[in-house]
């Protein structure tokens, strides 16, 4: 599902890029596009392996003040 919403949400700029004539917000050359395609690959192979571990240092954490719960 997150695939398909950002598929659509880039069309969707591409779309209105053109529209509005101004630039693509992408690099135009090689290697920045393989440096966008590797990020977008590692943000989800992590969002796919280190969410099913379990949150050991949440209390840990700071809320909005930054007050930790110890």
């Amino acid at each position: 599902m997150k695939t398909i919403l950002g598929l659509a949400l880039a069309l969707v700029i591409g779309i209105a890029c053109r529209l509005a004539v101004i630039p693509l917000p992408a690099p135009p050359v090689l290697i920045g596009a393989l440096l966008v395609l590797a990020m977008t690959l590692g943000y989800t192979l992590t969002d796919r392996f280190a969410s099913h571990r379990k949150a050991t240092t949440k209390p840990l954490c700071g809320g909005p003040t930054g007050e930790t719960s110890q």
